[in-house]
């Protein structure tokens, strides 16, 4: 893992297209502000691991109704 220290108003890049800002610091929260191309999806880890155990369950579904 890559830990960088950022201040309000600083960006990352990732690769040619992603850029990560740094909107605010409030205590312990972070807001970020995320450019990246509209083929990239964007999720927070949480949103993203739903997505993916719905998918997972959809595609189990779907084996056990064409047996």
């Amino acid at each position: 893992m890559l830990v960088l220290s950022r201040q309000r108003g600083e960006t990352i890049i990732i690769g040619d297209d992603i850029e990560i800002t740094i909107i605010d610091v409030r205590g312990n929260s972070v807001r970020l502000g995320i450019t990246a191309p509209t083929h990239v999806a964007v999720h927070r880890k949480e949103v993203y691991e739903a997505i993916k155990r719905e998918k997972e369950a959809a595609a189990a579904e779907q084996r056990k109704s064409s047996n």
